[in-house]
């Protein structure tokens, strides 16, 4: 009998050396930048500008796109962008045309006087959700596609990467837009949140310059197996006219997926993936809705928020992602989950602590730390958990069927944050007690599937 080696410590980090990794770095910062828009910096622009809490938190009703963006993740695996397509490819093509929109909103938003057109600012910022929403279809189908499906390790490590670009993308992305707004804010500019986002479509520009070193790998089997696909459904039909071709790559596209997801997993477990995907972050997601007015509200400063959460949570979530990519490697992506589920419920609490006690810099540095070090092994173990599961030949929209769910709790149910923060009187420390019990649910879910799941972690 062959004895299998456990690798050290140090072979398992060399994973992250390899150069995919560092393109896959650039495509989650890429996905992430776009919240810094639609999250914080809308946030504290509504905040800054008189509007209440639950405004602030009905706003965030724009992120439910990102539920269903699954729905037109077929278009994206088979539409092709003319001009753009044929000279970048079928997923940079994609990507670029919604930065593109993005950037044209940002200007936008740069002539708009929030109190006077509060229904024409959300809806650009509805329309810069969509085009991010469509982007992390690509980008999380590019990213995926860098790597072998048999290589388990790998999608840990690439997902460890995936989520520190994000994180890169966002935070360092929100250190710049605070720091911008509070120097011409400084400087007596009136409109200097309008300004900001001009300031931050270069950044866009330079993402978009730095995607042209991200390679398509070699076209796969994808679209020779979707086609497959259609042809079985049209000899079910029986015939083939134009309305059998439609209802063939109708049901072949939407239908496909879905099907091959349930007959993978059997229709018991694969409920209980969908619940785990649904509950898993809703807590953090109360909690990070309304993390910046709190902050606003207990009397930090721009600048503090930027490097306390901003800057300081950066290079936190950096180093434990990383961390975080390593146990998903060695113990497994669920017993990573349960770990961070648990941390999630205990970091939370030190919030409810700091909304009793008051304002105090330590007790908020450490807070932040470790709400980082509990997202960092979350997302990591989350998005590795999601991308095994992913069939190749629906690599986009299955990947955006899962993510849309987990965003669904996150978006949908967490937009009446700032409407339960009202509901309770303003008693910052009761909501975070609640947003630690919302934790539970998802945790219960999996550990009724945890034994029963078919992920491939060699």
């Amino acid at each position: 009998m062959l004895e299998v080696k456990k690798q050290t410590l140090s072979q398992t980090f060399s994973v992250y050396y390899h150069k995919r990794m560092l393109r896959i770095l650039l495509l989650g910062a890429i996905s992430g930048f776009p919240w810094v828009l639609i999250a914080s910096s809308l946030s504290l622009w509504l905040k800054e500008e008189g509007l209440s809490r639950s405004t602030i938190g009905w706003a965030g009703l724009i992120f439910g796109v990102y539920a269903f963006n699954y729905l037109w993740a077929p278009i994206i695996d088979r539409v092709q962008i003319p001009y753009l397509t044929k000279k970048l490819g079928h997923r940079r093509g994609w990507i670029v045309l919604m930065q593109i929109i993005i950037l044209l909103c940002l200007v936008v938003w740069s002539v708009i006087n929030p109190t006077e057109n509060l229904a024409l600012l959300i809806s650009v910022g509805l329309i810069i959700a969509i085009a991010s929403a469509t982007q992390d279809i690509t980008v999380d189908a590019l990213r995926i596609e860098q790597i072998n499906e048999n290589e388990g390790k790998s999608m840990a490590a690439g997902a460890a990467m995936a989520v520190v670009g994000w994180w890169t993308g966002y935070k360092l992305g929100g250190v710049v837009a605070l720091f911008t707004a509070e120097f011409f804010e400084n400087l007596g500019v009136s409109d200097y949140w309008q300004t900001t986002f001009l300031i931050l479509g270069i950044l866009i520009i330079l993402m978009n310059i730095g995607l042209m070193f991200v390679h398509e790998p070699i076209q796969t089997d994808r679209q020779a197996k979707q086609k497959e696909t259609d042809q079985l459904i049209k000899k079910k039909l029986g015939s083939s006219n134009f309305v059998t071709n439609f209802i063939a790559y109708i049901t072949g596209t939407i239908g496909g997926p879905i099907i091959s997801f349930f007959r993978k997993n059997g229709f018991a477990i694969a409920a209980g993936i969908l619940a785990f995907v649904f509950l898993f972050k809703i807590g953090e997601a109360f909690m990070g809705r309304m993390s910046i007015v709190f902050y606003k509200e207990i009397g930090f400063s721009k600048g503090q928020i930027a490097i306390y959460s901003k800057g300081l949570g950066w290079i936190t979530t950096v180093i434990f992602t990383l961390l975080g990519g390593l146990m998903a490697m060695r113990a497994g992506t669920i017993k990573t989950m349960f770990f961070a589920g648990g941390l999630m419920a205990i970091t939370n609490l030190l919030f409810a602590v700091l909304a009793w006690t008051g304002k105090s810099e330590i007790l908020f540095a450490i807070a932040v730390i470790a709400d980082d070090i509990t997202a960092a092994f979350a997302t990591v173990a989350f998005v590795a958990f999601i991308s095994l599961l992913v069939d190749r030949t629906y690599t986009a929209t299955q990947y955006a069927l899962l993510a849309s769910i987990g965003t669904a709790g996150r978006t949908t149910l967490a937009s009446s944050s700032g409407a339960l923060v009202d509901w309770l009187n303003g008693d910052w420390g009761t909501f975070f007690v609640l947003t630690t019990i919302m934790v539970i649910p998802s945790l219960f879910c999996l550990w009724l599937i945890k034994n029963k799941i078919k992920i491939g972690e060699k």
